[in-house]
Protein backbone atom coordinates (compact mmCIF):
# COMPACT_ATOMS: atom_id res chain seq x y z
CA UNK A 1 0.00 0.00 0.00
CA UNK A 2 1.48 2.97 -1.13
CA UNK A 3 2.27 5.59 1.81
CA UNK A 4 0.97 8.77 0.09
CA UNK A 5 -0.87 9.73 -2.49
CA UNK A 6 1.06 11.41 -5.55
CA UNK A 7 -0.84 14.89 -4.77
CA UNK A 8 -0.12 14.72 -0.99
CA UNK A 9 3.83 14.52 -2.04
CA UNK A 10 6.04 17.28 -0.50
CA UNK A 11 9.79 18.35 -1.08
CA UNK A 12 11.75 15.70 0.70
CA UNK A 13 9.01 13.12 1.31
CA UNK A 14 10.18 9.64 0.85
CA UNK A 15 8.13 7.80 -1.14
CA UNK A 16 8.26 4.16 -1.78
CA UNK A 17 5.23 2.21 -3.39
CA UNK A 18 3.76 1.55 -6.93
CA UNK A 19 2.51 3.64 -9.69
CA UNK A 20 1.44 3.66 -13.30
CA UNK A 21 3.82 5.15 -16.26
CA UNK A 22 1.83 7.57 -18.22
CA UNK A 23 5.29 8.46 -20.34
CA UNK A 24 8.73 7.38 -20.05
CA UNK A 25 11.87 8.47 -22.38
CA UNK A 26 15.02 8.12 -22.13
CA UNK A 27 16.70 11.85 -22.73
CA UNK A 28 20.55 13.38 -23.01
CA UNK A 29 21.37 16.13 -20.20
CA UNK A 30 22.86 19.16 -21.81
CA UNK A 31 26.37 17.58 -20.43
CA UNK A 32 25.33 14.17 -22.72
CA UNK A 33 24.58 12.01 -19.92
CA UNK A 34 21.52 9.75 -20.34
CA UNK A 35 18.58 9.99 -17.76
CA UNK A 36 14.82 8.89 -17.44
CA UNK A 37 11.74 11.21 -17.94
CA UNK A 38 9.00 9.77 -17.14
CA UNK A 39 5.24 10.82 -16.03
CA UNK A 40 3.68 8.50 -13.52
CA UNK A 41 0.82 8.61 -11.97
CA UNK A 42 -1.78 7.07 -9.15
CA UNK A 43 -5.38 8.38 -8.88
CA UNK A 44 -5.36 11.29 -7.33
CA UNK A 45 -3.06 12.53 -10.43
CA UNK A 46 0.31 12.38 -12.28
CA UNK A 47 3.87 13.37 -11.78
CA UNK A 48 7.26 14.00 -13.87
CA UNK A 49 9.62 11.88 -12.41
CA UNK A 50 13.45 11.98 -13.62
CA UNK A 51 15.77 8.77 -12.68
CA UNK A 52 19.67 10.40 -13.39
CA UNK A 53 20.62 6.73 -14.50
CA UNK A 54 21.24 6.67 -18.07
CA UNK A 55 21.35 2.75 -17.65
CA UNK A 56 18.46 1.94 -17.09
CA UNK A 57 15.46 1.21 -19.77
CA UNK A 58 12.16 3.27 -20.09
CA UNK A 59 10.01 1.20 -18.09
CA UNK A 60 6.79 0.35 -20.42
CA UNK A 61 3.89 2.86 -20.94
CA UNK A 62 0.69 1.71 -19.27
CA UNK A 63 2.51 -0.79 -16.86
CA UNK A 64 2.71 -0.57 -12.80
CA UNK A 65 6.20 0.06 -11.58
CA UNK A 66 7.35 -0.10 -8.23
CA UNK A 67 9.35 3.09 -7.33
CA UNK A 68 11.56 4.02 -4.62
CA UNK A 69 11.73 7.99 -5.06
CA UNK A 70 11.88 12.22 -2.95
CA UNK A 71 9.89 14.26 -3.66
CA UNK A 72 11.71 17.39 -5.66
CA UNK A 73 10.61 20.49 -6.36
CA UNK A 74 11.26 22.41 -10.00
CA UNK A 75 10.32 25.88 -11.22
CA UNK A 76 7.04 25.71 -8.46
CA UNK A 77 5.80 21.96 -9.49
CA UNK A 78 6.54 19.05 -7.62
CA UNK A 79 8.39 15.97 -9.14
CA UNK A 80 10.00 12.67 -7.95
CA UNK A 81 13.76 12.50 -7.91
CA UNK A 82 13.62 8.66 -8.86
CA UNK A 83 16.49 6.32 -7.00
CA UNK A 84 15.01 2.84 -7.95
CA UNK A 85 12.08 1.49 -10.01
CA UNK A 86 11.14 -1.77 -11.53
CA UNK A 87 8.19 -4.00 -12.89
CA UNK A 88 5.37 -4.63 -10.62
CA UNK A 89 5.47 -8.58 -9.93
CA UNK A 90 2.29 -10.60 -9.34
CA UNK A 91 3.82 -11.56 -5.83
CA UNK A 92 3.80 -8.04 -5.24
CA UNK A 93 -0.20 -8.09 -5.28
CA UNK A 94 -0.85 -4.37 -5.69
CA UNK A 95 -3.82 -2.27 -4.95
CA UNK A 96 -5.45 -1.32 -7.75
CA UNK A 97 -8.05 0.76 -6.26
CA UNK A 98 -4.30 3.30 -4.90
CA UNK A 99 -3.81 3.88 -8.47
CA UNK A 100 -7.02 3.75 -10.53
CA UNK A 101 -10.59 4.31 -9.74
CA UNK A 102 -11.86 0.49 -9.19
CA UNK A 103 -15.40 -0.67 -9.15
CA UNK A 104 -16.20 -1.57 -5.74
CA UNK A 105 -16.71 -5.36 -6.48
CA UNK A 106 -14.70 -8.59 -6.90
CA UNK A 107 -14.62 -8.52 -10.69
CA UNK A 108 -14.80 -12.27 -11.01
CA UNK A 109 -17.71 -11.94 -8.87
CA UNK A 110 -19.26 -9.88 -10.86
CA UNK A 111 -18.92 -11.46 -14.05
CA UNK A 112 -20.28 -14.70 -12.63
CA UNK A 113 -23.34 -12.76 -11.18
CA UNK A 114 -23.88 -11.85 -15.02
CA UNK A 115 -23.42 -15.13 -16.62
CA UNK A 116 -25.48 -17.14 -14.31
CA UNK A 117 -28.39 -13.93 -15.05
CA UNK A 118 -27.75 -15.12 -18.82
CA UNK A 119 -27.88 -18.98 -18.35
CA UNK A 120 -31.40 -18.75 -16.21
CA UNK A 121 -33.21 -15.95 -19.03
CA UNK A 122 -36.27 -18.66 -19.62
CA UNK A 123 -36.73 -17.91 -23.10
CA UNK A 124 -34.53 -19.93 -25.38
CA UNK A 125 -33.73 -17.81 -28.01
CA UNK A 126 -33.32 -14.57 -25.90
CA UNK A 127 -30.41 -16.62 -23.90
CA UNK A 128 -28.89 -17.82 -26.58
CA UNK A 129 -28.37 -14.40 -28.07
CA UNK A 130 -27.49 -12.82 -24.83
CA UNK A 131 -25.02 -15.81 -24.28
CA UNK A 132 -23.63 -15.39 -27.33
CA UNK A 133 -22.57 -11.82 -27.14
CA UNK A 134 -21.42 -12.19 -23.27
CA UNK A 135 -18.83 -14.82 -24.99
CA UNK A 136 -17.87 -12.54 -27.92
CA UNK A 137 -16.34 -10.12 -25.34
CA UNK A 138 -13.79 -12.58 -23.67
CA UNK A 139 -11.44 -11.61 -21.08
CA UNK A 140 -12.20 -7.96 -21.85
CA UNK A 141 -15.42 -7.45 -19.64
CA UNK A 142 -13.31 -8.47 -16.16
CA UNK A 143 -11.65 -4.79 -16.72
CA UNK A 144 -13.82 -2.63 -19.03
CA UNK A 145 -15.14 0.30 -17.96
CA UNK A 146 -18.01 1.30 -18.93
CA UNK A 147 -17.08 5.64 -20.03
CA UNK A 148 -13.92 7.15 -21.04
CA UNK A 149 -15.38 10.10 -18.34
CA UNK A 150 -18.89 10.27 -17.09
CA UNK A 151 -20.67 7.13 -15.02
CA UNK A 152 -18.64 4.03 -14.15
CA UNK A 153 -15.30 5.20 -15.82
CA UNK A 154 -13.77 2.76 -13.37
CA UNK A 155 -11.97 -0.46 -13.85
CA UNK A 156 -14.82 -3.17 -14.27
CA UNK A 157 -16.72 -0.49 -14.53
CA UNK A 158 -18.84 -2.13 -17.17
CA UNK A 159 -19.75 -5.18 -14.91
CA UNK A 160 -19.96 -2.43 -11.85
CA UNK A 161 -22.55 -1.12 -13.94
CA UNK A 162 -24.60 -4.01 -15.51
CA UNK A 163 -24.71 -6.01 -11.95
CA UNK A 164 -26.40 -2.99 -10.37
CA UNK A 165 -28.82 -2.52 -13.45
CA UNK A 166 -29.65 -5.94 -12.93
CA UNK A 167 -30.42 -6.07 -9.02
CA UNK A 168 -32.71 -3.15 -10.02
CA UNK A 169 -34.78 -5.37 -12.85
CA UNK A 170 -34.98 -7.99 -10.24
CA UNK A 171 -36.63 -5.30 -7.18
CA UNK A 172 -38.60 -3.66 -10.11
CA UNK A 173 -40.02 -6.89 -11.59
CA UNK A 174 -41.74 -7.66 -8.34
CA UNK A 175 -43.26 -4.48 -8.36
CA UNK A 176 -44.43 -4.76 -12.16
CA UNK A 177 -45.00 -8.84 -12.43
CA UNK A 178 -46.34 -7.58 -15.71
CA UNK A 179 -43.17 -6.99 -16.99
CA UNK A 180 -41.23 -10.21 -19.06
CA UNK A 181 -38.33 -11.23 -16.76
CA UNK A 182 -36.29 -12.49 -20.14
CA UNK A 183 -36.53 -9.54 -22.12
CA UNK A 184 -35.62 -7.17 -19.51
CA UNK A 185 -32.92 -9.08 -18.01
CA UNK A 186 -31.40 -9.73 -21.94
CA UNK A 187 -32.03 -6.08 -22.16
CA UNK A 188 -30.05 -4.94 -18.75
CA UNK A 189 -26.96 -7.33 -19.86
CA UNK A 190 -26.47 -6.37 -23.80
CA UNK A 191 -27.65 -2.85 -23.73
CA UNK A 192 -24.12 -1.61 -23.08
CA UNK A 193 -21.60 -4.67 -24.43
CA UNK A 194 -20.83 -2.76 -27.47
CA UNK A 195 -18.94 -0.22 -25.39
CA UNK A 196 -15.90 -2.32 -25.82
CA UNK A 197 -15.47 -1.91 -29.48
CA UNK A 198 -16.25 1.47 -29.14
CA UNK A 199 -13.45 2.50 -26.55
CA UNK A 200 -9.77 1.26 -26.66
CA UNK A 201 -8.87 0.17 -23.04
CA UNK A 202 -6.20 -1.60 -21.47
CA UNK A 203 -6.26 -4.21 -18.67
CA UNK A 204 -6.01 -1.04 -16.00
CA UNK A 205 -9.18 -0.37 -17.51
CA UNK A 206 -7.81 3.16 -18.66
CA UNK A 207 -9.18 4.57 -21.93
CA UNK A 208 -6.51 5.68 -24.32
CA UNK A 209 -9.37 6.81 -26.85
CA UNK A 210 -12.65 6.21 -28.72
CA UNK A 211 -12.14 3.64 -31.52
CA UNK A 212 -12.62 3.86 -35.52
CA UNK A 213 -15.41 1.48 -35.08
CA UNK A 214 -16.91 3.83 -31.63
CA UNK A 215 -16.21 7.14 -33.95
CA UNK A 216 -18.16 6.15 -36.77
CA UNK A 217 -20.73 4.07 -35.40
CA UNK A 218 -21.12 4.10 -31.56
CA UNK A 219 -21.94 1.56 -29.20
CA UNK A 220 -26.04 2.00 -29.80
CA UNK A 221 -25.76 0.92 -33.59
CA UNK A 222 -23.01 -1.32 -33.25
CA UNK A 223 -24.77 -2.89 -30.63
CA UNK A 224 -27.43 -3.67 -32.72
CA UNK A 225 -25.59 -5.02 -35.39
CA UNK A 226 -24.18 -7.26 -32.79
CA UNK A 227 -27.77 -8.77 -32.03
CA UNK A 228 -27.95 -9.37 -35.75
CA UNK A 229 -24.66 -11.13 -35.83
CA UNK A 230 -25.61 -13.31 -32.73
CA UNK A 231 -29.09 -13.96 -34.04
CA UNK A 232 -27.80 -15.52 -37.52
CA UNK A 233 -25.14 -17.61 -35.43
CA UNK A 234 -27.20 -19.10 -33.23
CA UNK A 235 -30.19 -19.62 -35.26
CA UNK A 236 -32.74 -17.76 -33.11
CA UNK A 237 -35.44 -16.15 -33.43
CA UNK A 238 -35.33 -12.80 -35.58
CA UNK A 239 -38.84 -11.37 -34.00
CA UNK A 240 -37.26 -11.47 -30.81
CA UNK A 241 -33.80 -10.22 -31.75
CA UNK A 242 -35.53 -7.17 -33.08
CA UNK A 243 -37.28 -6.73 -29.73
CA UNK A 244 -33.72 -6.66 -28.05
CA UNK A 245 -32.39 -4.64 -30.67
CA UNK A 246 -35.02 -1.91 -30.02
CA UNK A 247 -34.04 -1.81 -26.26
CA UNK A 248 -30.92 -1.19 -27.33
CA UNK A 249 -31.43 1.61 -29.72
CA UNK A 250 -33.48 3.44 -27.18
CA UNK A 251 -32.17 2.85 -23.79
CA UNK A 252 -30.74 6.25 -23.88
CA UNK A 253 -33.76 7.88 -24.27
CA UNK A 254 -33.99 10.77 -26.74
CA UNK A 255 -32.28 11.92 -29.50
CA UNK A 256 -30.49 14.54 -27.69
CA UNK A 257 -29.03 11.49 -25.67
CA UNK A 258 -28.03 9.49 -28.31
CA UNK A 259 -30.92 7.45 -28.81
CA UNK A 260 -33.11 7.73 -32.54
CA UNK A 261 -36.25 6.40 -31.25
CA UNK A 262 -38.00 6.15 -27.92
CA UNK A 263 -38.86 3.15 -25.81
CA UNK A 264 -42.30 1.76 -27.13
CA UNK A 265 -42.44 -1.34 -25.07
CA UNK A 266 -42.66 -1.80 -21.21
CA UNK A 267 -39.15 -3.22 -20.76
CA UNK A 268 -37.29 -0.91 -22.84
CA UNK A 269 -39.10 1.88 -20.94
CA UNK A 270 -37.83 0.50 -17.47
CA UNK A 271 -34.37 -0.71 -19.15
CA UNK A 272 -33.83 3.17 -19.89
CA UNK A 273 -35.15 4.29 -16.83
CA UNK A 274 -32.74 1.94 -14.54
CA UNK A 275 -30.07 2.80 -16.99
CA UNK A 276 -30.61 6.57 -16.51
CA UNK A 277 -31.08 5.72 -12.73
CA UNK A 278 -27.79 4.51 -12.27
CA UNK A 279 -25.92 6.72 -14.31
CA UNK A 280 -26.68 9.61 -12.64
CA UNK A 281 -26.63 7.93 -8.64
CA UNK A 282 -23.34 6.99 -10.06
CA UNK A 283 -22.73 10.75 -10.93
CA UNK A 284 -23.91 11.70 -7.78
CA UNK A 285 -22.53 9.88 -5.10
CA UNK A 286 -19.04 10.77 -6.88
CA UNK A 287 -19.37 14.55 -6.94
CA UNK A 288 -21.04 14.38 -3.36
CA UNK A 289 -17.98 12.05 -1.97
CA UNK A 290 -15.73 14.96 -2.90
CA UNK A 291 -18.19 17.60 -1.04
CA UNK A 292 -17.33 18.91 3.02
CA UNK A 293 -20.42 17.68 4.86
CA UNK A 294 -23.33 20.66 5.01
CA UNK A 295 -21.85 21.78 1.85
CA UNK A 296 -21.79 21.50 -2.04
CA UNK A 297 -20.34 19.97 -5.11
CA UNK A 298 -18.69 21.27 -8.04
CA UNK A 299 -20.62 21.57 -10.79
CA UNK A 300 -21.57 18.40 -12.23
CA UNK A 301 -21.66 18.55 -16.03
CA UNK A 302 -23.55 15.14 -16.71
CA UNK A 303 -26.53 16.44 -14.13
CA UNK A 304 -26.97 19.74 -16.01
CA UNK A 305 -23.85 21.43 -13.79
CA UNK A 306 -25.93 21.26 -10.37
CA UNK A 307 -24.36 21.48 -7.37
CA UNK A 308 -25.49 18.79 -5.54
CA UNK A 309 -25.51 19.09 -1.46
CA UNK A 310 -23.92 16.80 0.77
CA UNK A 311 -26.24 15.63 3.87
CA UNK A 312 -24.71 15.56 6.94
CA UNK A 313 -24.67 11.77 8.22
CA UNK A 314 -26.20 13.04 11.58
CA UNK A 315 -29.04 14.85 10.30
CA UNK A 316 -30.99 11.64 9.23
CA UNK A 317 -31.83 8.54 11.21
CA UNK A 318 -31.63 5.60 8.58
Amino acid sequence: MNPMLLSEIKRDDRFEGFLIVRSADQRASSNGKFYLDMTLADRSGSINAKMWDGTVQPPVVGSIVKVRATGNEFNGRMQLRVEKIRAAEKKDEVDMSSLIPCAPGDPEQMLSDVVRAADRIADKDLRLITCELLNRTGDKLLTFPAAKQMHHAERSGLLHHMTTMLRAANAIMTVYPQLNPSLLTAGVIVHDLAKIDEMDADTLGLVSDYSVDGKLLGHIVRGVVNIQLAQQKTGASQAKALLLQHMVLSHHGIPEYGSPMAPKFPEAEVLNMIDTLDARLFEMNEAISRAVPGGFSEKVWGLDNRQLYRIPDDQLTR
